[in-house]
């Protein structure tokens, strides 16, 4: 198999090094994953979130430094415009004399009079709820996803689609534990749309390729020649629709804040493997696992055979 993929055309060759290349990606996410695990954010651990406002703009740096001095543990501290600001406390930082060490100080500041505008507290509780609640919602989202491939497409071509959505989101997720970004509900909800967004670049391909199998039913093409060629016509729309929608995605990350910064960062890394999976994977895979335009023949029973050949 590996001499048939080396000796093959430039671009099945380009296909197997990229799926050996997500092989090893999966690999090191699921590592980093384990040893490292997801940094959790209070939404799943529970905590105290305090919204405040200030009379005048301050820096995010300096308003955090000044909090820094009359906090005793961590927290991490956003800013929801120029002078709207959020306060993020853990469980073990979000005492009651913490809390009002920092608002009596900002309250107290001139240079800072901030107005404390609502403090919610989280529980373990709530939070494990939050987290299975998400889980399972993905759970549902994945087998309906599968229940649709598996009506659609030959097995071959389903099994190739459902692979490369688990390769996406375990990349996002590993990303994610190794850089140690917050993960939150918005992060999940990414996810359930990078579900949507992979399958809709894998049905891409594999409609063109089941189309291209259809019409060289006579076998004049190889499988790999027939799967570049369904990858070459679809690759400029994929390319345009990804772009276009990184764009959007980039300019969220970068002007919408903090609050949607985990939420741009994982929707433009899903983007980018899906666009990626979806070639080396969802349409390599299936050509592993012996696709041919003899699954897509039309079989005919013997009686109609007869009256085919009858003059």
């Amino acid at each position: 198999m590996l001499n048939y993929f080396l000796k093959g055309e430039k671009g099945t060759r380009l296909r197997f090094i990229g799926m050996l290349l997500s092989a090893m990606l999966v690999l090191l996410s699921v590592f980093t994953l384990t040893q490292k695990g997801l940094n959790f954010g209070l939404d799943f651990t529970g905590g105290y979130l305090t919204e405040f406002t200030t009379s005048q703009s301050v820096e995010l740096k300096e308003l955090q430094s000044f909090i820094a001095k009359n906090h005793n543990g961590e927290f991490e501290l956003t800013a929801q415009g120029n002078s709207h600001f959020q306060l993020r406390e853990a469980p073990s930082a979000s005492t009651t004399a913490n809390s009002l060490d920092w608002q009596s100080a900002v309250t107290q500041n001139d240079d800072i009079n901030a107005q404390v505008l609502s403090s919610s507290y989280i529980g373990s509780q709530v939070g494990d709820e939050l987290f299975d609640q998400g889980c399972l919602a993905m759970f549902a989202a994945m087998i309906a996803v599968m229940i649709y491939l598996a009506v659609r497409f030959e097995w071959r071509l389903a099994l190739g689609s459902v692979v490369a959505l688990v390769h996406d989101l375990i990349l996002v997720l590993g990303l994610f534990s190794l850089l140690q970004i917050e993960f939150n509900l918005t992060v999940l909800a990414s996810l359930l749309a990078i579900i949507g967004y992979s399958l809709n670049d894998s049905i891409i391909v594999g409609d063109r390729v089941r189309e291209l199998l259809r019409v060289q039913s006579n076998n004049v093409l190889s499988p790999a020649t027939i799967i570049n060629n369904a990858i070459k016509s679809t690759l400029t729309r994929t390319l345009i629709t990804s772009g276009t929608t990184l764009a959007t995605v980039a300019s969220v990350w970068l002007l919408a804040g903090a609050p949607l910064q985990g939420f741009a960062i994982a929707l433009f890394t899903g983007i980018v493997v899906g666009t990626f999976s979806s070639i080396c994977i969802a349409a390599t895979l299936p050509e592993l696992l012996g696709l041919s335009a003899k699954n897509y023949e039309v079989k005919v029973d013997a009686h109609t055979q007869t009256l085919l050949d009858m003059p």
